[in-house]
């Protein structure tokens, strides 16, 4: 997710590195038309974008994570900054002189949420390299657009690329959570048997499989989290990941252990409220 979201705000940068580059070839032109002998150095000037540019650490995290696509994928920059060019937003703003930070910002801020974002082109582009990264889109397009939104010279080596993790503590349970589903692998197989009556072990969808398994570990090893937060959270990741059906199915199950763990005091839930 974080890949993605540095890939896209680099795509920002290297946008105004094509138009720099259509500057200069303009300018060498031995009949240049009157667009390009007049070329608007407004969007180069863009304050927000150099200070995105010049960022040490987005530029050290692609390198780092040879996230340098667009040095191979630059025709995809070149079809980003053409629709851009057609866009009534652009064009009002390449007409404007000495702009001010702030509309520098709202220019980004429309950059994205108008051009970038929607751009089927670019979502095809981001499914073929990496097929998770469809799932992270509109989280990572979000984060995007309010950061942007937020940014200023003063805030920004703390606000352009963020943390993955919320907090040490939401980093903690991430893996704990995946340690627990692992290693008691069969024991919680064997809880789920027995509970489908219509359903063989062998027909159940694997996606439902791991979800009853995560939210079992929850029920049994994480004595913080409240059932109903647990069940409602897995109900929503079947509808986003499984089958149209496979929520109710969840749910059904869920529910008969939760009253199955508890009358055998396995269900050992700490503080109020976390029935």
């Amino acid at each position: 997710m974080l890949d993605l979201y540095a890939l896209s705000l680099q795509l920002l940068v290297e946008m105004r590195k094509a138009d720099r580059k259509f500057l200069v070839t303009s300018q060498q032109k031995h009949l240049a038309t009157s667009e390009e002998k007049n070329f608007s150095t407004t969007f180069l000037d863009n304050k927000v974008l150099a200070l995105i540019e010049q960022n040490e650490d987005l530029s050290n995290y692609i390198e780092n994570k040879k996230l340098n696509y667009w040095d191979l994928d630059g025709e995809y920059v070149t079809i980003l900054l053409k629709d851009l060019r057609a866009k009534d937003f652009y064009k009002e703003y390449i007409l404007k002189q000495n702009t001010s930070f702030k509309e520098d910002q709202d220019f980004l801020v429309s950059l994205f949420k108008k051009v970038i974002a929607p751009s089927d082109k670019y979502y095809e582009y981001i499914e073929d390299k990496r097929l998770t990264w469809v799932d992270d889109f509109p989280i990572v397009n979000t984060a995007l657009a309010k950061m942007l939104a937020k940014i200023s010279e003063k805030n920004v080596s703390t606000i352009l690329l963020p943390e993955l993790y919320k907090n040490q503590d939401d980093k903690q349970y991430a893996k704990q959570l995946f340690t627990k589903v692992v290693l008691n692998d069969e024991k919680l197989s064997q809880e789920i048997e027995g509970k489908t009556p219509n359903w063989d072990k062998e027909r159940i969808a694997e996606m439902d499989m791991i979800i009853l398994k995560m939210g079992i570990a929850e029920f049994l090893h994480f004595p913080s989290i409240p059932v109903r937060a647990t069940i409602n959270e897995y109900l929503e990741i079947a509808k986003e990941y499984s089958t149209p059906k496979s929520s109710i199915f969840i749910n059904g199950i869920l529910d008969k252990l939760v009253k199955e763990f508890e009358t055998s005091k396995k269900l050992n839930k700490i503080g109020r409220g976390l029935r």
